[in-house]
């Protein structure tokens, strides 16, 4: 086997081997989750429902109603005569307080006694950060959050900029090592504004631990990567993953500042949504927004039909070969993830895994 290859086992290289959890994950935009709304999304296969009560408190719980299995983001927000609001259930009005206890059963009549605060929806904590909000997917429903919501560099400029979404037909495993991939850009994302045939070269970037990740630290881009020219200037740029699927690259050209985050939360086990954010106070992102957010989009597409592609061996159940330097970040989120794994079970301090490293590869 010539040097810088290493033959990995399908254990080591095998797609969909479950879900962090005791994690929090993107759960919607703030901008999605009006007051008075209630709104349904499917997170590491559960049904989650996010709202936002008329008074401004956001909330998750699990959307299933326990009566009749109705949807609670079916029903509705319900007022009481002292002004506390809860979900009505859209089949037989079962109301549900912010915890997740019910608060009122409408069907029972004034002699019947019960005790509605003993049933239950499981709650998901929630945290908003940025104009984001983060679900807390606990590994069992008395799981509270032990680490705060994520919070990135260089989210400037008022708004985002670009909002791109799509869902990959994929585990979460395999979209994150795909989009964290060094060597697919010159035949995936072939463009005249990015790279072309035979624009490839040798690179060489330094990685450091991060918190509950890593990172390519600070660097100027390389100069094959066209469409850095719009920024002017010297951009420098760093790159950023961490669990259970975040990935951002902080670009800073003097003070201007550009931030594009991705952020992956799966669905199922075959299905993972993936969801695109760019902040900046950069001119050219006023000026170029239309061209900006079309080759955003374009790159994220590109992405989702390699998935596509990559699905047909896939369900072979190949063994998979990785080689060092240009697959060492798909190796770091393999090890990532079973630390995270053991340090739950286990009942201690997560203790990153990777180590300072210079990687070199083509592309």
């Amino acid at each position: 086997m010539p040097d810088g290859e290493t033959r990995t086992t399908r254990a080591e290289t095998r797609f969909g081997q479950g879900f962090l959890t005791d994690a929090w994950y993107l759960g919607a935009l703030s901008g999605d989750l009006k007051p008075g709304k209630l709104n349904h999304v499917e997170m590491l296969g559960e049904p989650v429902m996010l709202g936002r009560s008329r008074g401004g408190e956001l909330f998750a719980l699990r959307d299933v109603c326990p009566h009749r299995a109705a949807p609670l983001s079916a029903g509705r927000f319900h007022r009481d005569a002292a002004g506390a609001e809860t979900v009505a259930c859209p089949y037989h009005g079962w109301r549900f307080r912010a915890d997740g206890a019910c608060a009122a059963i409408p069907s029972l009549t004034a002699d019947q006694a019960m005790e509605t605060e003993r049933i239950r929806v499981r709650r998901y904590p929630v945290a908003e950060s940025q104009g984001m909000v983060f679900v807390w997917m606990g590994a069992s429903p008395a799981s509270e959050p032990d680490h705060p919501a994520p919070a990135f560099p260089g989210v400037v400029g008022g708004a985002p900029k670009l909002v791109d979404r799509m869902v990959f037909e994929a585990h979460i495993d395999q979209a994150v090592v795909g989009l964290m991939d060094p060597a697919h850009g010159p035949y995936v994302h072939r463009q005249w504004w990015w790279r072309t045939a035979g624009s490839e070269h040798d690179k060489e970037k330094r990685f450091e631990p991060r918190e509950q990740g890593f990172a390519m630290v600070r660097h100027a881009p390389s100069k094959n990567s066209r469409a850095y020219a719009i920024l002017g200037g010297q951009p420098l740029t760093e790159i950023t993953f961490r669990l259970p699927g975040l990935r951002w690259e902080h670009v800073t050209v003097g003070r201007r500042q550009v931030l594009s985050l991705t952020c992956l939360t799966p669905i199922d086990g075959a299905r993972t949504r993936v969801t695109q954010i760019a902040w900046s106070d950069h001119p050219a992102f006023t000026l170029l927004k239309p061209v900006v957010g079309a080759m955003a989009r374009t790159f994220l597409r590109q992405d989702a039909e390699m998935v596509e592609l990559q699905n047909q061996g896939l369900k072979h159940d190949p063994a998979l070969l990785w080689l060092d330097d240009a697959d060492r970040q798909a190796k770091w989120y393999q090890a990532l993830k079973r630390e995270w794994l053991a340090s739950r079970r286990e009942g201690r301090a997560f203790v990153n895994p990777v180590e300072p490293a210079t990687l070199r590869w083509r592309s």
